[in-house]
């Protein structure tokens, strides 16, 4: 898990219209099947049982799923969020109206497999990396509607989060940059922008001479630099050289495989990867009825 509270600071608001729009869009008017095969009185005791290893993660939205069914609805866990789960595990019950039940089963369960398999990533590569002293982070490569979730499953898993969106940091990348006729002119106006905000800045450097470049220049005005697509060899370069004691995030291309590569290099502060978010499997997971 994180080193922090995952949870601290998550907008459970926000996360509630977007539980209800998804209920609405699989319930609709309402569950017709239920309606005419399960009579209105009937209740029922369901398991949750995990199908494969893994990170959980999104216990409480599951939770709030059914809160937000039916308040009669009672869930219980037998482990923690970020918890590593086995194949077979049953790691909780839900309780009540066998109509409630059946109406919040699968936006709970999408919400969770997908959150568990976004932690599940995130772990591996924690894990791989081995190395305590860079953070693992993901990017905006998220599932439309889904950020905020997948977000908080990153953290469960043990990363950490990049900015949330184009609002809350400045990220100058390499588009910016050719739209303003290149490195040297965006940083000019960069030194103007810097008195008027205080969001931290991000560069995207391509290459070494950027890299340097913008040493020169962005010292005491930009915040963090990542090295697009570096090798090995130029990453270490680059943190060698980072006189003006910029962050160092290190992006593109990193994966389970060569994560490690980075471990032990001095001066890394992030690694970030869009494969966190954009090409998880979910964990399966079903909710069975007792």
């Amino acid at each position: 898990m994180s080193r922090k509270d995952p949870y601290k600071n998550f907008n459970f608001k926000q996360a509630e219209k977007l539980i209800r729009q998804a209920l609405k869009e699989d319930i609709g008017k309402d569950d017709v099947t239920s309606r005419y095969f399960i009579p209105k009185d009937s209740v029922s005791k369901a398991e949750i049982l995990v199908k494969e290893d893994g990170i959980i993660a999104g216990l409480k939205i599951f939770s709030k799923v059914f809160e937000i069914v039916d308040p009669g609805v009672k869930v219980k866990f037998n482990l923690k969020d970020g918890s590593r789960v086995k194949r077979g595990q049953v790691i909780g019950e839900v309780l009540g109206s066998s109509r409630s039940i059946l109406k919040g089963e699968r936006v709970s369960l999408n919400l969770l497999q997908r959150m568990s398999g976004v932690a599940t990533q995130t772990f591996q590569a924690v894990k791989a990396l081995g190395d305590d002293n860079i953070k693992v982070i993901d990017t905006r490569k998220t599932t439309p509607n889904l950020r905020i979730f997948e977000k908080l499953a990153v953290r469960l898993g043990g990363g950490e989060n990049h900015r949330i969106g184009l609002y809350d940091m400045i990220l100058i990348k390499d588009n910016h940059i050719e739209a303003n006729g290149g490195l040297e002119n965006t940083l000019q106006k960069l030194k103007k922008i810097r008195a008027r905000t205080e969001l931290k800045i991000e560069v995207e450097v391509k290459n070494l001479r950027e890299f340097e470049l913008l040493s020169q220049i962005g010292e005491g005005y930009v915040d963090r630099v990542m090295l697009d697509n570096f090798s090995i060899a130029n990453v270490k370069r680059a943190s060698a050289q980072n006189t003006a004691g910029f962050e160092i995030e290190i992006s593109g291309g990193v994966n389970l495989k060569n994560i490690s590569k980075y471990s032990r290099i001095k001066g890394i502060d992030y690694i970030s990867m869009g494969s966190l978010t954009h090409s998880v499997d979910s964990i399966d997971i079903s909710l069975n009825f007792l």
